[in-house]
């Protein structure tokens, strides 16, 4: 695996956050991926992450202030080796502009950690601050175990 695309419904909250976090955790590890975020709605293309996300994930010690909303392309099913939806909704999305041929390169980003309890990384969007922290929480776990597989595969 060489390449990652995080996707949610805006690209401003989940899966910026995603990106900023797989990154800092990857970079951590030493191992070099290369990713990117995007949204399967178009109203926020341009706009940086919710200044929320910025600020929880600055707290963890990671910067992606830099960042700005695109909108999923026909062309990141050839250029991403995988791509994870934050929810269900995104995930069939997804899965309905998909090539035929993309099959299991798109599936929920939880799917990395099934014991976590839940396959769904609830929007923060509307909600208070613990939201926003527990998604990172559960992208921090979810990237520990990519981590780990990606270790046995290079043994």
């Amino acid at each position: 695996m060489k390449s990652i695309l995080f996707v949610c419904l805006g690209n401003i909250c989940r899966s910026p956050t995603a990106k900023a976090v797989f990154d800092h955790k990857l970079a951590g590890a030493g191992i070099e991926l290369v990713t990117d975020s995007a949204g399967t709605g178009d109203w926020h293309i341009g706009h940086p992450p919710d200044p929320r996300s910025q600020a929880f994930a600055l707290s963890w010690g990671v910067d992606m202030s830099e960042q700005r909303a695109r909108q999923v392309r026909l062309e990141d099913f050839a250029s991403f080796d995988r791509i994870y939806a934050m929810d269900r909704s995104n995930l069939a999305a997804l899965r309905k502009m998909a090539p035929e041929e993309v099959g299991s390169r798109v599936d929920l980003v939880m799917s990395l950690a099934p014991d976590y309890g839940l396959d769904e990384v609830p929007d923060p969007y509307y909600g208070g601050d613990e939201g926003f922290q527990r998604v990172i929480d559960m992208l921090e776990t979810a990237a520990d175990r990519l981590i780990a597989e990606l270790r046995a595969q290079r043994r």
